[in-house]
Parts: structure tokens; C-alpha cells; sequence
């Protein structure tokens, strides 16, 4: 069975996928998931920080297997394709059937926004007011369609390097564009650019402020400066995969405090006051939650 994307939309809805990926995380933390580390190899298509990369995600988790094949291209968005693809392989866990191959863009969209609105659930008061947004791509899209899932923003600040992608997605999403430094100094800030250097200040942001970083996956790319890093309590959704693939931990020197899955199930506690920093990378344990999810309701249409 091949699920496409168009089908995946019609499956997968974020009041689904959002509390089954807060269980997910929860699993993971706790030692119920079987996930090895990414293996990531470069295309060798350009030089520099427009090389892209193809990487292979497997997983065993409850009654299921899964494997991701996902490539990222940053010059992509020059030519008006999406700079992340990606296939899903599902299988039954019990006799390594294959349940159903499924195109994974439209996951991997949709399980990252749906990790942040947990976090952004758990880690956030429940009347924060205002989101700032650095980035006005896909995940900038997606992630303001999952906040609202678990909060209602009164004022959403976008700010991009293309003033006029910000201005659309504003237009669009009854947002502000809206300059880098008001943008930050929000109440949550999202960064979710393809920078390979630091986009977010600390001296912009509240000293209560809760970032959400979710851009800039690799060892070497950044989108947080060191004093973002170095003055905030640090959430991730694994330590071993952050330490190894986030270069806004690697390069700053900030520790992990906690995993996002023990602070949900009470093994471990954020503070109350103070600067809170999440550092996503994605796991295959969110793909395989999704793709589950995607894989049932399309066996109850057909059935």
C-alpha cells in the first residue's frame, strides 16, 4: 500500500497527532523506545552550507517498526521545491510485514509543529499572549496551525530575511510583520529559519521568554547565540540526539537539563521563572507516531 501526501492530509489531523505524539515522548524517555542514532551521509551537490544531506531514521516502538529515507536541500527553496522530502516504510512489528509506504514531507511538517504545541502546552503559562516567529517557511506555517491547537495568541509577530514572505504569511494568518527585535521580545519565540548562524539574540528576548528552536538541524548550524544558550534553562526531546546533532548545544557549551518526556511524566521538573530553551531535531519515534496514526485511518476508509 502507497499512501500519498494528498492522502496523508486527508488522514492526519493535528487533534490527533498532538496527544499522541505528547504520549510518544513520554515512551521515549522512559526507555520504551528501540530508535539508534540518524545515520546522515551528504549529497556531495554543492559546496558549503548548500550541500544537502540524505539520512535513514529507523525505529520499533509498540506494535510497529518503521524507517524514514529524509533529504534535506537548503537551495531547494531557490528553485521552488520543498528543501525537506522524505518516505515513511511502516511495519508490523510482531512478523516484519510492511504495513504501508506513505510520502513523509507532509509528516515530518506536521509531527515538528505538533512536538513544539506540546511543549509549548506544558512549558508555557496557559494565557501567554504573544508568539514570536523567526521564519516564514513551511514550519512557520504549520506551527502557527498546531499553537492554536493549545493556545490563542492575541498578537503573532512574524519577522523574515524576506520581508515579503513575512508580510504574506501575515496577511494570510492575521499576524504582524514585523522587525527581528519585536519579534523576540514575544512571549514565546519560534525560530524556525535555514540560517547556519545565530538569527536570535538574548538581549532581545524576556527574561521569562520560552524559545522554541526547531531550525538549523546539524552539529554545525545555529540559529540561538551563545547567551540564549548560556542563560536559559535547556529542554530537549532526547539528550543523545541534541548533544550529537544540534550545533546550538554543541557549539555554546550549554548542557541539557531535561528531556521534554521526563518533565511529562513528572521525573523532572522546569523552572517556574526564567528562560526556557527547547531544542527540537526530530526523532523516528515521531515519524512512526504519525505515520501510525496515517496508516489506521487509512485502513478504515478502505474498509
Amino acid at each position: 500500500m502507497y499512501i500519498t501526501e494528498d492522502e496523508v492530509r486527508a488522514a492526519l489531523t493535528y487533534q490527533a497527532l498532538i496527544p499522541a505524539i505528547r504520549q510518544a515522548l513520554v515512551d521515549y524517555s522512559a526507555g520504551l523506545v528501540d530508535q539508534p542514532a540518524r545515520m546522515m551521509l551528504r549529497a556531495g551537490n554543492a559546496e558549503g552550507y548548500l550541500n544537502g544531506w540524505f539520512a535513514v531514521m529507523p525505529v520499533v516502538a509498540g506494535d510497529v517498526m518503521a524507517v524514514k529515507t529524509v533529504t534535506f536541500y537548503p537551495g531547494n527553496a531557490d528553485a521552488g521545491l520543498h528543501t525537506h522530502m522524505a518516505v515513511i516504510e511502516l511495519l508490523r512489528r510482531s512478523t516484519g510485514e510492511p504495513l504501508a509506504v506513505m510520502d513523509g514531507r507532509l509528516i515530518t511538517e506536521m509531527r515538528t509543529a505538533a512536538v513544539s504545541a506540546v511543549v509549548l502546552a506544558t512549558l508555557s503559562p496557559p494565557r501567554v499572549s504573544s508568539l514570536g516567529i523567526l521564519g516564514s517557511g513551511v514550519q512557520a506555517r504549520s506551527h502557527i496551525q498546531a499553537f492554536r491547537m493549545v493556545r490563542g495568541f492575541k498578537d503573532i509577530r512574524i519577522w523574515s530575511r524576506n520581508p515579503m514572505n513575512a508580510e504574506v504569511l501575515a496577511e494570510q494568518t492575521g499576524a504582524r510583520a514585523v522587525a527581528i527585535e519585536e519579534a523576540a521580545a514575544a512571549d514565546v519565540v519560534l525560530t524556525v529559519t535555514a540560517s547556519p548562524t545565530p538569527v536570535l539574540e538574548g538581549r532581545w528576548l524576556s527574561p521569562h521568554a520560552l524559545v522554541l528552536a526547531v531550525g538549523a538541524t546539524g552539529a554545525s548550524l545555529r540559529e540561538l547565540d551563545d547567551e540564549v544558550m548560556r542563560t536559559s534553562f535547556v529542554v530537549a526531546e532526547s539528550r543523545s540526539c541534541v548533544e550529537r546533532e544540534s550545533g546550538d548545544v554543541r557549539l555554546s557549551g550549554a548542557k541539557v537539563d531535561a528531556e521534554i518526556g521526563e518533565i511529562l511524566s513528572g521525573s523532572a521538573a522546569a523552572p517556574s521563572n526564567g528562560r526556557i530553551v527547547f531544542k527540537s531535531v526530530g526523532m523516528a519515534i515521531e515519524d512512526l507516531t504519525a505515520a501510525r496514526l496515517v496508516w489506521q485511518a487509512h485502513s478504515n476508509i478502505l474498509n
